[in-house]
């Protein structure tokens, strides 16, 4: 899929087939370089280092990235000499028929010069130029993401953790980390890291916020304590009113206590949200079967059967 590309440029950090041979058999440069201990941010910053000074715009994807054909003409056609980055689609998971589930803006296409990567994992983008660094956003440029699910991801918990080491400050990172901490099911920490989140003066963002508010949520109710499970969804709930997740994990929440009745009130909220956000936060499970699923469960405990058989339907 990166054929369009003038030049392909591939850091190998380790593989143990023949992939190096492979990818020289087509062209593509490869440097092979052993990064102990692992960072992401500098296995990527070595494989920009690959890229002349005198290219003009940086395409970054995985190999388990691929790119929808023609990009490169649309990318010469809405580029210009004012530009540093470009936001475009990606497509984080897709179903059988190649359908997107999660979607949202990356930011991976750049300008060669005036940029570095950031932070042991997770990482990002860093400008490093004078002025202002301008965007600009198009749909019309898509990356498909195909991920190995049987790829450890282990060493993400210790890097996290490092980064938020390296820099306190970073709203992005404590969220992260504290999203890894639910993952691993360690409640306490998790509720104890996102409220540091919570708190830190560069977190204004209200959709990520909600995640937060959501997430201490979960580990309250994986704590067995509801009462402050459901103070914290309220709290989502009013941090981001317009997307569905807040008001669909607080039904689910009542849903599993048997409180049919509550439950599909929040549940019929969540489904007068019509509006999508493009962003990584939204949950696959808001905008599913899901919703309907429950309703039609809690009509017919609350004996109203055609309006279960119209949510079946």
């Amino acid at each position: 899929s990166v054929k369009e590309a003038d030049e392909i440029y591939v850091l190998d950090t380790g593989s143990m087939d023949n992939t190096v041979e492979e990818l020289k058999k087509r062209g593509v440069i490869v440097s092979q370089k052993e990064i102990n201990p692992w960072r992401f941010d500098v296995a990527r910053n070595l494989s920009l280092d690959m890229v002349p000074n005198d290219a003009d715009i940086c395409v970054c994807i995985d190999l388990d990235e691929v790119l929808e054909v023609g990009w490169r003409k649309k990318l010469e056609k809405i580029w210009n000499i004012d530009i540093n980055r470009l936001r475009y689609n990606y497509n984080w998971s897709l179903d059988d028929k190649n359908n997107p589930i999660v979607n949202f803006y990356i930011e991976k296409i750049h300008t060669r010069n005036n940029y570095k990567w950031i932070h042991p994992v997770h990482e990002v983008l860093k400008y490093t130029g004078n002025g202002t660094e301008r965007f600009i956003t198009t749909d019309d440029i898509t990356v498909n993401h195909y991920p190995d699910n049987n790829k450890s991801r282990s060493n993400y918990l210790p890097l996290l953790e490092l980064s938020v080491k390296e820099s306190p400050n970073n709203d992005r990172n404590m969220h992260y980390l504290g999203r890894e901490y639910m993952y691993y099911g360690k409640w306490n920490e998790c509720i104890d890291t996102l409220i540091k989140h919570l708190n830190l003066k560069s977190s204004t963002w209200k959709d990520e916020r909600c995640a937060s508010m959501r997430f201490i949520a979960r580990s309250y109710k994986s704590l067995g304590r509801v009462e402050e499970s459901r103070m914290w969804y309220d709290k989502a709930i009013n941090e981001a009113p317009y997307l569905r997740d807040s008001y669909v994990e607080r039904g689910v929440l009542e849903y599993e206590l048997d409180n049919y009745k509550e439950a599909s009130k929040y549940l019929n909220d969540a489904l007068n949200i019509n509006s999508h956000e493009k962003t990584y936060i939204n949950e696959i499970f808001s905008w599913d079967n899901t919703i309907y699923d429950m309703l039609s469960i809690c009509m017919f405990y609350l004996n109203r059967i055609d309006e279960s058989l119209f949510y079946i339907n």
